[in-house]
């Protein structure tokens, strides 16, 4: 049976910028949101825009990111004709091998590829905010007769620096790539999104290892390769909200907006609903005294403090006279009484003896997974 596009979405990050969040597992595993994970908003998007077949491609710490997405079910892929599939590195005559680069993962998971026989393959990042509809890309790449299509989205030109750059002609052709250029030409920034003609990125991905040639990396080698060659290449413009959220800033920011019910991400567009793995917990709890303002608060909670401009996540349990600002608390953790946390992300599980301090200044404060903050109480309440 022929597929006319299945989807691969490159999970396997090992995510070193966001530091003690991403120690023990994947980027696109880490919590967004108080109830998500990233790599809902990949999966969310391919079941709203009617892709039945994903492969999951994984490397670094994948258990929590396997067990998050397991078969897909809570997205709606458990189809007996696709679903989704975790694909893991496999070993190669010369031992176990890694991914050398988002390019070199596909051309190791080909035989899986070509098990579904696509027309067009769909690349993914899997550590991404947005809502995209992949159909309509999909749609300007057959209009163009594209042989490749760039996801690219307009950037201030200030940044445009810390991107791949895309410089096109009035057709939307690329006519030609900057990698993070230092002065850039254009601001159309590329957003790791990219469909393909399976049949063409093959050959170029089977005969550069045939002979030697680095095609490891689609910004890198693939998509400049492809342009020297004449292909067909197109920037397909998306103009709604994208967020890389490769560092501790961009990540915090990502969640604060995401408090803001008018946000245009929209999460509550039912139309276009973001689906996660959640657990069935209880509505939250607030204690007499407590105060909740301009706040995102997820079930399970107990909250018997103060919460300013903040996500709480699920079965958190938070202390009399403790305040909460401006910060991001995963799931289960527990935070004492007369607790202060300011501008910071709590990983889950984390633990806060009473009177603890967290407060972020010039940056933000990071407390890792099961980290414990202050000392003991030995006390009895």
């Amino acid at each position: 049976m022929k597929n006319e596009m299945i989807a691969m979405i490159l999970a396997g990050g090992q995510g070193s910028r966001l530091g003690k969040l991403t120690r023990t597992i994947a980027k696109p595993a880490v919590p967004f949101g108080g109830k998500y994970r990233i790599i809902d908003f990949s999966l969310s998007n391919c079941s709203n825009s009617g892709i039945r077949t994903i492969g999951v491609v994984t490397q670094y710490q994948p258990l929590e990111l396997n067990s998050h997405i397991g078969n897909g079910s809570h997205w709606g892929l458990d189809h007996k004709d696709g679903g989704v599939t975790i694909l893991q590195p496999h070993s190669s005559l010369d031992g176990e091998k890694w991914f050398e680069g988002t390019a070199h993962a596909i051309y190791q998971n080909i035989s899986y590829i070509d098990s579904h026989n696509p027309t067009y393959l769909l690349i993914l990042s899997g550590d991404h905010i947005y809502k995209m509809d992949y159909e309509h890309m999909l749609h300007f790449h057959k209009r163009k007769k594209a042989t490749a299509t760039v996801a690219v989205i307009h950037v201030p030109l200030e940044e445009a620096s810390r991107f791949g750059i895309m410089n096109t002609d009035n057709t939307d052709r690329i006519i030609d790539f900057e990698e993070k250029p230092a002065k850039p030409k254009s601001n159309l920034a590329s957003m790791g999104i990219y469909i393909f003609t399976w049949e063409v990125l093959r050959r170029y991905l089977t005969e550069s290892h045939a002979t030697g040639q680095n095609m490891d990396d689609f910004g890198k080698n693939v998509i400049p390769s492809f342009l020297a060659n004449g292909e067909n290449v197109f920037a397909y413009s998306f103009n709604g909200y994208w967020k890389d959220v490769g560092t501790i800033e961009s990540l915090w920011e990502a969640n604060m907006a995401f408090i803001n019910p008018d946000h245009e991400l929209n999460i509550r567009d039912k139309s276009w609903r973001i689906y996660s793995k959640n657990p069935v917990a209880p509505p939250h709890y607030l204690a007499t005294g407590a105060k909740v303002k301009e706040s995102l608060i997820v079930d399970g909670c107990y909250i018997s403090g103060e919460i300013n401009h903040s996500i709480i996540s699920q079965n958190v349990k938070i202390g009399a006279n403790s305040v909460i600002k401006d910060s991001i608390v995963m799931a289960n953790t527990v935070i004492g009484k007369n607790v202060t946390i300011d501008r910071a992300i709590v990983g889950e599980h984390a633990v806060f003896a009473d009177n603890a301090q967290v407060v972020g200044d010039k940056s933000i404060e990071v407390v890792g997974y099961n980290e414990i903050v202050g000392g003991l109480n030995d006390e009895e309440e």
